[in-house]
């Protein structure tokens, strides 16, 4: 069939997998022919031996209305009129064994709400934004050096109606907004969103890559949920699964009667682990849908960031393989050279047209360069979510502290690699599902100890380089397992001690925006010293956190239930030191054995400094200082006075050199 050549182009783009826009040409879309209204529906199917478009217009008549395949590019095409808004309808598709199936629009803008998984005939219709204050902020803001502070959440369990029925998009983000802002969060983070068959899989098997889910309510009504955080000051992230695709028989899973949008190679189609195919990242045609897929969520939605999924599970070609089961590359090797080059591209592709946006890793190995740029061999991702340090801290902390002196590179290795790359610290819904406990759960000990124990977790890791990422329910110290079929145990907050620990939560997160120290150098040993790392047999840390401008706060963190009176550490050039935060202070449900808030520092040389301090340090407790500002001196009365504004320059540059050259630190 001759096809128009901007459709040629288009299609010819998305065959060499140079189309990064392609749910504009396939999927379906009004059009008019012939002085008619219509819509064409387009889809890839290149090994199938017909395929023809069904639905309710037609009583899924399969004979009714064929589609024609638009000469090499292997997308098949048909028109038809008399079709309108929110149809429902499906591919039939034949493949060369003469199988007919149904299957869903792999570009379907809009789905069936789930369990049925036809797709829905719409056009996107401009949206009147109103969240402009928020993109052109966005558009100027350096996210490496700015407060990131995640609250990473699952639409559907977050809060219920009494009756269990879900919030719409509407009502979640009037009350999201409203609650994120009071939290001190800057951004929520979206578990799967994109169409899924499978409430058990919480979103992680997609077969609608174009289409919020239905669950919650229409695409303009998520558009809204997201205009809605941006106008109260909140970012928008979302997962993304490129990685794997479920095998159900609607969506991509052998979708023209084979290997299509999967690997034909079976050593490489499948991570049985999961009971998904994995998408081929050699194939253009993959390639040019998964980066229009993302593209289309930043560009149609105003989201602010993806969080790849899984993105080990597409590095190497031996993952949840065993050894007969897979095939090295070319050199001998077991990574998948197909996918490196994917996200390379990926990556190159959208930061280049959107720089204002974030791009995340979930990448559990300690694959070499993954925020670096490809030109240096590197993925390309502007941040990795740090696993060895999730991994290392919560077996700290789950350990009995007996055994912790035992285990103290626990509490310190992460910083040998801290700055090699983009880390965010995620505490994520995988920790705390499948018999691993909430985190709160995790902390041994009876009931007061386990809260001190996690508000000492967080407070190290507030402090710690690396942006924050926090599952909903932690924040108020959720005991049970995050359960996707019910909302969070809200009812908790009629107890004070969880009442206390969400006001610790939110002062510490209003803590860290306040303080530039604990974000603003997070790639260089110049915003993060240790002053001591080593203290294992007492589990005490305590370093320091430097802004740009070198403003300092000191941190230290007893993981010991412990007190230890007089416990001394050394400190920069000040007069004084001021407590500015205590995890054990009463307000939180602490003890309050920390009343003192300012220190003298003494010439008692300690740890390479020549001044110090001495605390009183509390059990399982993380406390914050900070230095007070010498105070000039009050110029002595001379006689003789001076208007000379040489003179004065002079003075003040004398001042200035002294103070640059003076070595060392301040005396007195």
């Amino acid at each position: 069939m001759p096809v128009p050549k901007k459709t040629a182009d288009a299609l010819n783009a998305f065959s060499r997998g140079e189309n990064h826009r392609t749910h504009q040409i396939l999927g379906n879309h009004q059009e008019k022919r012939r002085g008619k209204q219509g819509v064409v529906f387009r889809t890839w199917a290149p090994n199938a031996e017909k395929v023809s478009v069904v639905g309710d217009f037609n009583d899924w008549d399969e004979e009714k209305n064929p589609c024609v395949l638009l000469e090499d590019t292997g997308v098949w095409e048909t028109f038809l009129t008399g079709v309108e808004p929110y149809d429902i309808y499906k591919y039939s598709v034949t493949g060369k064994s003469g199988q007919t199936v149904l299957k869903s629009d792999p570009f379907a803008l809009h789905f069936e709400t789930p369990p049925a998984n036809a797709s829905k005939v719409l056009d996107l219709h401009p949206f009147p934004w109103t969240d402009s204050r928020w993109m052109e902020q966005r558009r100027t803001k350096n996210h490496y050096h700015s407060p990131i502070n995640i609250y990473e959440m699952h639409l559907g369990s977050w809060r219920r109606y009494p009756d269990g029925n879900h919030f719409d998009y509407i009502k979640l983000a009037r009350e999201l907004a409203a609650y994120l802002k009071e939290m001190g969060y800057t951004h929520v983070e979206l578990m799967p969103i994109t169409e899924y068959p499978y409430d058990g899989s919480w979103g992680y098997q997609v077969t609608g890559y174009f289409a919020p889910t239905s669950r919650y309510g229409t695409p303009s009504q998520f558009k809204e949920f997201v205009n809605i955080l941006h106008r109260a000051g909140i970012g928008v992230l979302m997962d993304w699964v490129p990685a794997h695709f479920p095998k159900d028989a609607h969506g991509l899973y052998e979708y023209d009667g084979g290997p299509c949008y999967e690997y034909a190679d079976p050593k490489k189609s499948e991570h049985s682990g999961w009971g998904t195919r994995v998408f081929d990242f050699g194939k253009p045609e993959v390639r040019s849908f998964l980066i229009s897929s993302a593209l289309f969520w930043i560009e149609e939605y105003h989201i602010d960031g993806l969080r790849l999924d899984a993105v080990a599970s597409m590095l190497y070609l031996d993952y949840d393989r065993q050894q007969s089961g897979w095939t090295p590359n070319i050199y001998g090797g077991r990574e998948n050279l197909e996918a490196v080059e994917f996200l390379q591209i990926f990556n190159q592709s959208i930061l280049t047209l959107h720089s204002d946006v974030m791009i995340m890793a979930e990448e559990s190995t300690a694959w070499p360069l993954v925020t670096k740029p490809p030109h240096v061999g590197g993925l390309g991702f502007n941040f990795k979510w740090n696993m060895g340090w999730m991994n290392d801290m919560l077996h700290y902390t789950s350990l009995d502290p007996i055994y912790r002196a035992f285990n103290h590179d626990k509490l310190t290795f992460s910083m040998f690699y801290a700055f090699s790359e983009n880390f965010v610290l995620p505490i994520s819904h995988d920790e705390v599902v499948h018999g691993k406990c909430s985190l709160i759960e995790k902390m041994p000990g009876d009931y007061e100890t386990k809260f001190a124990g996690a508000k000492t977790f967080l407070g190290y890791m507030m402090s710690h380089p690396g942006k924050k990422l926090l599952f909903m329910g932690c924040e108020f110290a959720q005991f049970i397992e995050w359960d996707y079929q019910k909302e969070l145990d809200w009812l908790l907050l009629d107890y004070e001690s969880h009442r206390q620990f969400q006001h610790y939560v939110r002062t510490l997160n209003r803590f860290y925006l306040k303080y530039p120290c604990l974000w603003q150098v997070e790639d260089s040993w110049e915003g993060f010293q240790w002053v001591v790392s080593d203290d294992s047999s007492q589990s005490v840390v305590v370093f320091r956190r430097i802004d740009e401008e070198e403003n300092e706060l000191v941190v230290v963190c007893n993981f010991s239930p412990v007190a230890h009176s007089n416990y001394r550490f050394g400190v920069k050039a000040a007069r004084s030191y001021t407590r500015v935060l205590c995890s054990d202070d009463v307000e939180f449900g602490g003890s309050g054995t920390c009343p003192q808030t300012k220190y003298l520092c003494e010439k008692v040389p300690m740890h390479g400094y020549q001044r110090s301090i001495s605390i009183e340090l509390p059990p399982l407790s993380a406390l914050w200082f900070k230095p007070v500002a010498l105070q000039k001196r009050k110029p002595i009365p001379t006689l003789e006075v001076t208007s000379s504004r040489a003179s004065q320059k002079k003075a003040s540059s004398q001042g200035k050199d002294s103070k640059a050259t003076s070595g060392g630190e301040a005396g007195g």
